[in-house]
């Protein structure tokens, strides 16, 4: 936390959470290994200050062992007076206890600052904060000495550390309106760093013990401060000179890392293009969090019951039990918290820098599955969480789904393991080295341990199953009621809670569907979403089925994607538009079907369902090409620029350019029909080539013009919309410069 000591309007600027609106030109992870080593900078233009925070993670002992951050900052405009007050706090909630042992005086506490403290979870630890030896700082506090640094210890109630913001500026303001007194009052617009310090006094509540320390120093100019947590179970010691050395070494194996996992020097990349690949993988991995809380659930209303018929009744809200969950989240500014339609994206990028790491984030979301074969779309877990979320958003209903994206990661997976047990045997070795348990091996593990991969598969496959049977029982769409003919009379499928210009649960929120809603709808993209998870879990089955228990269920999967693709042209084919399409039904029965080219039309094309000799291919292929429709020099639209609702309403998914229909457009080219026999392998080829090379383009040059990657792209400028950084599944882009499908 810090704000700009040079003015009145700094101190009101506190910086402290990822806020779009704080002005920040750019900030982001640079490097980020997801495990032990992380850098980050901080542009922050109002306040003339670059910070650059770097953390690094020594494990050991019992308790996890040791971490450090060095906190530095520089001015960005050197020749221009810079005053920074910078703040590091801790807290503790639940049992443990935590003091400062540095001798204490009114004027502030000496370098190294030093406290102790222990938990059960930490055992006994100790905690050091030192100053770097060429800080300055101003010579004008008001009966404190602005070099040493300023602290204040609370009483914080359970569950509010995560409020520290308003803690410490609540603190400050105190501190400043007594101080005020002293002084003339326009002292206070003209040096705000001398009247906005904290207290240097411990705050107990009668019976209580202090669970918040803040830490507060001022600095003139360029300054460096190490806060270094050490667990007294752990034998490494970490020092602010040990920390030297290892930051550089961290630096490098990053590096090495990132070119043996993406090989982007070798396909050409130049310096500043790597550098942009290294951001995007990055900030994904330092968007990843652990979240715990209550969650907002009504469930009032029957799963089986048509949202149709309950309009306008009050929402019955409740809070759950408090549950957990460990996931990446799409944009730390203004999305953070898990979606289950994100995710599974995110997890594409993670994997495959991290294979254990992304299966740790898969097995929690899959963990969060309840008995009925629900998931939350969205995950909003405790007050922290709401507080980012109107209320009319935070309750979530037990019959309203989300694309099952995690299928896509689960899926990667299971290539990965594919390969390295082919690898395996090439090697002719008949047993994994002990090494694939030491630190530099944990990324991999469950690649180079069959049995604990064959583990993993069988823990989750139980609830990937009663999900999927989930989506079948309260997403299936109506066949018999409406007098449709198909070769199956039950593979159809339609998203529950639709609203007028709205499927929020498609992930496609505003795209044009039949209007006005009704329960004879039928939605393509959730047919081909079915058809896909039905092929996967096959195949997992499969592979873990070594004791043939599982044929009853392979036999299932087998009997439904048949019917699945065998309903897929009949239910949604148009030969007037040759597209795929969703169905509606009027007032009398009556079904049609409604057809919007973009994204929705792509699906069946996008998760492999075509073969590659289909002539609807071909089809697809022309929507694709067609600047009139899909193809833009950016990338392609999300919506077809002739469609009457083209850039209409709230033009999200009306137009502008998304990465992950067009990384999923990207994949299926390249790992279905380019590099398959068929009549549109060429035509596929160069489609892939110009595609890729026009959304690397976007994303990049808009990156090195705003510092920041975003939600969405304009079709007609390449410009960066929406929120931003959105570094969720507009990290794809690397994958994508990767050519990892």
């Amino acid at each position: 936390m810090w704000f700009d000591g040079s003015h009145f309007q700094g101190f009101q600027r506190l910086r402290h959470a990822c806020d779009q609106g704080d002005g920040l030109t750019g900030y982001g992870y640079h490097k980020h290994n997801g495990r032990s080593f992380a850098q980050q900078k901080l542009n922050d233009g109002p306040s003339n200050i670059e910070i650059t925070t770097e953390f690094i993670k020594v494990p050991g002992g019992r308790y996890g062992g040791d971490w450090a951050v060095r906190i530095r900052g520089q001015p960005i405009h050197p020749h221009v007076p810079s005053t920074t007050s910078a703040f590091f706090y801790f807290g503790l909630e639940g049992a443990g206890s935590m003091d400062i042992v540095s001798k204490v005086s009114s004027k502030g506490l000496a370098s190294p600052v030093k406290l102790e403290g222990d938990t059960p979870d930490l055992g006994d630890f100790e905690i050091e904060i030192v100053d770097g030896t060429s800080n300055q700082s101003p010579q004008d506090g008001i009966d404190q000495d602005l070099s040493k640094t300023q602290w204040i210890g609370l009483t914080v109630p359970e569950g509010n550390v995560w409020r520290a913001k308003d803690i410490i500026a609540e603190q400050l303001l105190t501190a400043g309106r007594s101080r005020v007194q002293q002084g003339a009052e326009q002292d206070i617009f003209s040096r705000p760093h001398a009247y906005f310090t904290l207290g240097n006094q411990l705050i107990e509540d009668e019976g209580e013990v202090a669970n918040f320390y803040a830490f507060q120093k001022v600095f003139r100019g360029e300054f460096q401060f190490d806060v270094i947590f050490r667990s007294q179970d752990s034998h490494n010691k970490l020092t602010s000179n040990s920390l030297d050395h290892e930051l550089i070494e961290k630096e490098r194996e990053f590096d090495d890392r990132f070119e043996q996992k993406f090989h982007l020097q070798e396909k050409g990349f130049n310096e500043e293009q790597v550098a942009f690949g290294q951001f995007l993988l990055s900030n994904l991995l330092g968007g990843i969090g652990y979240f715990y809380g209550s969650a907002v659930v009504d469930r009032s209303h029957s799963p089986m019951q048509d949202e149709e018929t309950f309009a306008g009744e009050a929402v019955q809200s409740q809070l759950t039990a408090p549950q957990s969950l460990f996931s990446a989240t799409p944009s730390r500014p203004f999305f953070p918290r898990g979606f289950y339609w994100d995710e599974g994206f995110h997890q594409l990028l993670v994997g495959n820098w991290d294979n254990d790491l992304s299966l740790e984030i898969i097995k929690s979301w899959v963990s969060s599955i309840d008995e009925n074969g629900w998931i939350a779309r969205e995950q909003i877990l405790g007050d922290e969480a709401r507080s980012k979320v109107p209320a009319e958003f935070q309750t979530q209903f037990p019959h309203y789904a989300n694309p099952p994206t995690l299928y896509l990661a689960i899926k990667r997976y299971v290539d990965r393991l594919k390969q390295h047990r082919q690898a395996f045997i090439s090697s002719g070795r008949s047993t994994m080295s002990s090494s694939a348990f030491d630190d530099d091996h944990l990324p991999l593990v469950h690649l180079e341990h069959q049995a604990l991969a064959q583990d993993w598969l069988s823990t989750v496959y139980p609830s990937l199953r009663r999900n999927w049977q989930w989506f079948r029982q309260t997403q299936r769409g109506h066949l018999q009621s409406f007098s449709r003919s198909a070769p199956n009379e039950e593979e159809a499928y339609r998203w529950r809670g639709r609203t007028r210009d709205h499927t929020l649960t498609s992930g496609l929120d505003d795209y044009p569907r039949g209007e006005p809603p009704n329960i004879g709808e039928l939605h393509v993209d959730l047919f081909s979403w079915m058809t896909f998870a039905t092929q996967l879990l096959k195949d997992i089955a499969i592979s873990i089925d070594i004791d043939g228990e599982l044929q009853h269920d392979i036999q299932e999967y087998e009997t439904v994607e048949k019917n699945l693709l065998a309903n897929l042209d009949a239910l949604h084919w148009s030969d007037i538009d040759q597209a795929y399409c969703d169905q509606t039904a009027d007032g009398q029965g009556r079904t049609s079907l409604v057809c919007h080219k973009g994204y929705i039309t792509l699906f069946p094309m996008v998760l492999g369902l075509l073969p590659s000799d289909s002539p609807k291919l071909g089809a697809i292929l022309d929507m694709i090409e067609d600047e009139e429709q899909l193809w833009s020099p950016y990338g392609l639209r999300s919506l077809s620029a002739s469609d009457p609702f083209y850039k209409t309403g709230e033009v999200y998914w009306r137009g502008p350019i998304w990465m992950n229909l067009n990384y999923l457009t990207l994949q299926s080219l390249h790992n279905n029909y380019m590099n398959t026999p068929g009549p549109y392998q060429e035509r596929s080829k160069i489609i892939y080539t110009n595609l890729r090379n026009n959304l690397i383009s976007t994303v990049f040059n808009d990156y090195q013009k705003t510092g920041y990657v975003w939600e969405q792209y304009s079709d007609d400028t390449g410009e960066g919309l929406r929120s931003h950084p959105f570094t969720g599944w507009t990290s794809l882009i690397l994958l994508m410069m990767a050519e990892i499908y």
